[in-house]
């Protein structure tokens, strides 16, 4: 009987927080992400889940099983995943013939290899493409949407304002290129009911960022994604690290698929630099939040014609030792309860084959321990299952 009981309680939680249902795909209506064929809200509750550091292979496939990771994100309320990509994994001819177990060989990760070949021996052998491919798919059948994230040109760890990865014309980011990847993911998705969305590219950023390349060079990855893909929303970031769209206010994009344009925003403790560890949480909450308002928000309210914010990038240290985050976060989750805006919390991975040269670098903002087989924090994840089901709209 007990197990019967017990059965039953856990029917009943994931019921709760089953993933969103969709007919079809997503559009635009005013400020909210709709479903296009119902016309009834969706919110995009999501996770970030790495796949643009230098193996090109989706995070932890050597810790535990596919079904294990998407059934994890599932039963912890989260209806979608925002899934990272770089550019060079589908435009360098190269990488388009390497298998994840070349890849992972090629830096010297043969102990991944050996586990993954137990977790999950069957993406051993596929390309980088098809086993992200094969994510897409796992996520898919799990009830899970997708936003395919351009977060990087050349992989590895994002992000510095040096790197050869910020703007238009970096050492790494050749916009011909660019809109070449972008082009290239949308058709190989199209038709794939779980990509809801792409996002063109993470935290724009550095001493080349302006406005007039922004509208030249977004405009034109939009409309690449939008003719190879008219169905998936087109999510477009603004400058300084995805923290600032103010020059839409004076001039708003040009496009004629408004009804699929989606803006987004980051935004951390340490956007502020150290603010949060020394000053005193209610006046800078004030402070940062009104400035946010500025800089970002106002697309849902004073934009002509306003569209929604995706929050695609938030997070702590799990660990709960950094003061600066333990006085953000409470913050943090007031402003998106407020507006009850579209999010991604990052960050799913409890560590990485590999970054900043290090095999098994432990994640410390990830929801999964560095071991993947439990939660870090779970009164952190219980805390976000208050905002993932729409209040408005």
């Amino acid at each position: 009987m007990a197990m019967k009981i017990w059965m039953f309680s856990v029917f009943i939680f994931l019921l709760c927080f089953a993933a969103t249902v969709v007919s079809g795909s997503l559009a635009v209506k005013s400020r909210w992400i709709v479903d296009e064929a119902a016309g009834t809200r969706v919110k995009l509750a999501c996770v970030n889940w790495v796949s643009h550091l230098e193996p090109m292979v989706t995070e932890g496939l050597n810790r535990q099983p596919l079904k294990y990771i998407t059934s994890t994100i599932t039963a912890q309320g989260f209806n979608c995943v925002r899934l990272t990509w770089a550019t060079f994994m589908v435009t360098n001819p190269a990488n388009r013939k390497l298998t994840v177990k070349a890849s992972l060989n090629s830096l010297n990760l043969s102990d991944a290899v050996a586990a993954m070949s137990v977790s999950n021996p069957e993406f051993l052998d596929l390309t980088l493409m098809d086993a992200y491919k094969r994510v897409v798919a796992g996520l898919g059948e799990a009830g899970l949407m997708v936003i395919l994230d351009n977060h990087i040109s050349r992989p590895g760890w994002c992000c510095g304002s040096n790197d050869g990865n910020g703007f238009f014309g970096d050492a790494d980011f050749h916009p011909g290129v660019w809109i070449q990847g972008l082009s290239a993911m949308a058709t190989a998705f199209k038709g794939t009911s779980a990509v809801v969305g792409m996002s063109l590219r993470n935290e724009l950023r550095g001493k080349r960022s302006n406005p007039a390349d922004w509208y030249k060079y977004m405009q034109q990855g939009a409309r690449a994604v939008h003719a190879a893909n008219p169905e998936v929303l087109v999510i477009m970031s603004g400058l300084n690290y995805d923290a600032d769209l103010k020059f839409l206010a004076s001039k708003p994009v040009s496009l004629a698929f408004t009804h699929k344009i989606v803006y987004e925003m980051h935004w951390y403790s340490f956007t502020d630099g150290k603010a949060w560890e020394h000053m005193p949480a209610d006046k800078l909450c004030q402070t940062v939040t009104a400035r946010v308002k500025d800089h970002t928000a106002f697309v849902t309210k004073t934009l002509s014609p306003p569209a929604p914010l995706f929050i695609s990038e938030f997070g702590i240290n799990e660990r709960e030792t950094n003061v600066g985050d333990n006085k953000f976060i409470n913050c943090f989750l007031a402003f998106l309860a407020a507006g009850d805006y579209d999010w991604a919390l990052w960050a799913l991975q409890g560590s990485y084959y590999i970054r900043n040269r290090q095999p098994e670098f432990e994640e410390t903002y990830g929801i999964f321990n560095a071991r993947w087989d439990g939660l870090r924090d779970p009164t952190f994840v219980s805390k976000l299952q208050s905002l993932q089901k729409p209040a408005q709209g």
